[in-house]
C-alpha cells in the first residue's frame, strides 16, 4: 500500500505526482477493504450480491449445463443491513450533538453539522471508515469509495489523500491530491492523458474586494491535515460476518417462494418416456403451465399422470426465525417486536436496549474522536464539552413519574435533562425562557417596591 512517505519521495514534478495519484487510486480500488465496501453498498441498497449472481441450472443427458428458464427463480433480498446501519446511526446521532457553548456548533456548520455526523456515521458503519473535510466553517463528507487515504508510516495518522470521482467510464476522471499545506486538482480526459486542472493552493484564502476586482492578500492552512477519519466499530464494515447470515435468510426465503410457485401447479409422472432428458421434461412442464395441454404418443404406450403436492413449511419458517434472531443478536440491534406488545415497563425496555447500548458506546468513542479532530481544526481544545442524547423507545409516563417523584432533590436543569420527551435544544430554550421570566418578575417586584417607597415619602 502507498503511504505518506511514498508521496514525499515523489518530489515536486507534476507529471510524477499525477502518475503517483493514479497509482494510488488503482491500488486503493484493488484492496480487499474497497471490494468489501462496494459489496456493503450493494447490500445497503437492498441488492443482495449473492442471490443476484445465483443461477438455477439444468443438465442434459450428456452432463452439459444449461440455464433453467422454466421454473420459478425469485430473488427476494431482505433489508437487514440497511436497517442495522440506520438504526445504530439514528440511535446515537438522531437527536444531534449538543455543545455546552452553542457558539461552537455555529462555527462548524450549526444544525447542518448534525446531518454531517449522521452521514459520516452511516458511511463508517457501512464501509468501515468515512472522512470529514473541514472546509471554512463547514464539513464535507468523503466516502471510502471516493477517497484513498495516505497514512504516515511512523505515527499512523492520516496525512494526505486522493479524492477521485468519475460519473461514467467514458467521462473524464477528476482527482484531487490533499496535503497538509494545500491541495491540487487534476483531470484525466478521454485521451488518457492527465493534466493539472487547478494548481496547488492553500486551504484558506483571504480575499480583498476593490470594486469589481478581487485580490488574494493572504493564504493560510490549518494547524493539521484538514481531513479527519471516522471509523466504524472494529474499523471494519458492519457487513463483515453478517453477509453470510443475510445470504442464508434470502436464499431460504427465495427458495421457499420458488417451491410455492412451482407447487401451485400440478406435477406429472410420465411413463414410457425414458428418452426425455431434463430439458425435455422442463419444456413439458412449461407447456403444461402455459398451454395447459400436451400431446402424448399412444403408439409407444406413453402416459402422463397428474399429481399435487404440499410444500413443507415448518422447518423453513423455523430456520428463518432462527436466522433473523441471530442477525439481530450479532448486530447488537433492537428488535422492536420484543417490546411492542402491551404496557412494557421501563425495566423491560432498558433490558432490551442493553446490547445496543453497549454497541452504541463503542461507536460513540469513534464519533467523539472525529468530533475532537474537527474541533481542533476549528481552533478549540480537547476540553470542549458536548453530549449525545440517544434516541430510544421509552415508557415515558413511567419515567416521567419517577423523575417528578424525585424532583424536590434536583435542580431544574437536571429534571429537564432526564425528561424523556425533551431534546437538548428544547431544554436550552426552556431554561432561557424561565430565566427571562424570573428576571422579569424580579424587575417588576423591584419597581413595585420603588413605587411604594416613593408613596411613603410623599
Amino acid at each position: 500500500m502507498y503511504t505518506y512517505q511514498d508521496l514525499q519521495a515523489v518530489g515536486a514534478d507534476e507529471r510524477d505526482r499525477m502518475t503517483f495519484c493514479l497509482n494510488v487510486i488503482d491500488e486503493h480500488k484493488a484492496t480487499a477493504a474497497y471490494e468489501e465496501a462496494v459489496i456493503a453498498n450493494e447490500y445497503d441498497k437492498q441488492r443482495n450480491v449473492t442471490i443476484n449472481n445465483y443461477r438455477k441450472l439444468l443438465y442434459t443427458m450428456t452432463g452439459q449445463e444449461v440455464p433453467d428458464n422454466y421454473s420459478a427463480n425469485y430473488k427476494c433480498a431482505s433489508n437487514f443491513f440497511h436497517r442495522f446501519v440506520v438504526q445504530q446511526t439514528q440511535y446515537l446521532l438522531g437527536n444531534g450533538i449538543a455543545f455546552k457553548d452553542k457558539k461552537i456548533k455555529d462555527k462548524i456548520g450549526g444544525d447542518k453539522f448534525d446531518r454531517v455526523l449522521k452521514t459520516v456515521g452511516r458511511g463508517s458503519l457501512r464501509e468501515g471508515v468515512s472522512f470529514g473535510f473541514y472546509n471554512l466553517n463547514k464539513v464535507q463528507v468523503f466516502s471510502f469509495l471516493e477517497f484513498a487515504p495516505l497514512y504516515d508510516e511512523e505515527t499512523g495518522a492520516l496525512s494526505a489523500g486522493v479524492r477521485f470521482w468519475q460519473i461514467a467510464k467514458n467521462k473524464p476522471l477528476r482527482f484531487t491530491l490533499y496535503e497538509i499545506d494545500g491541495y491540487t486538482e487534476y483531470i484525466r480526459r478521454d485521451n488518457g492523458e492527465a493534466e493539472v486542472y487547478n494548481e496547488k493552493r492553500a486551504y484558506i484564502l483571504d480575499i480583498q474586494k476593490t470594486g469589481d476586482d478581487e485580490e488574494i492578500v493572504a493564504a493560510r492552512n490549518y494547524p493539521s491535515f484538514p481531513i479527519v477519519p471516522c471509523y466504524g466499530n472494529n474499523r471494519q464494515s458492519l457487513i463483515v460476518g453478517m453477509r453470510e447470515n443475510i445470504d442464508v435468510y434470502d436464499l431460504i426465503k427465495s427458495g421457499f417462494a420458488n417451491d410455492v410457485d412451482d407447487a401451485s401447479m400440478i406435477y406429472w409422472t410420465l411413463q414410457n418416456a425414458g428418452g426425455m432428458d431434463d430439458i425435455d421434461l422442463a419444456k413439458f412442464v412449461e407447456r403444461m403451465h402455459t398451454v395447459k395441454a400436451a400431446v402424448v404418443s399412444e403408439q409407444e404406450g406413453a402416459t402422463a399422470e397428474a399429481h399435487t403436492m404440499d410444500v413443507p413449511t415448518a422447518a423453513r419458517e423455523a430456520l428463518l426465525t432462527r436466522v433473523e434472531a441471530d442477525l439481530y443478536r450479532d448486530a447488537m440491534a433492537l428488535n422492536v417486536n420484543q417490546i411492542s406488545g402491551g404496557n412494557i415497563t421501563a425495566t423491560a425496555i432498558n433490558a432490551a436496549y442493553d446490547p445496543q447500548d453497549g454497541n452504541a458506546s463503542d461507536f460513540e468513542d469513534n464519533i467523539c474522536d472525529f468530533v475532537d479532530g474537527i474541533l481542533f481544526l476549528a481552533g478549540y481544545d480537547s476540553n470542549t464539552e458536548y453530549t449525545f442524547k440517544r434516541s430510544r423507545i421509552a415508557n415515558q409516563l413511567e419515567e416521567t413519574q419517577m423523575i417528578l417523584a424525585a424532583a424536590q432533590y434536583m435542580d431544574q436543569q437536571t429534571i429537564l435533562e432526564h425528561l424523556p420527551f425533551l431534546s437538548a435544544d428544547e431544554i436550552e430554550g426552556i431554561i432561557a425562557r424561565t430565566t427571562g421570566e424570573e428576571m422579569s418578575r424580579y424587575a417588576d417586584a423591584d419597581n413595585a417596591t420603588d413605587e411604594e417607597t416613593e408613596t411613603e415619602e410623599q
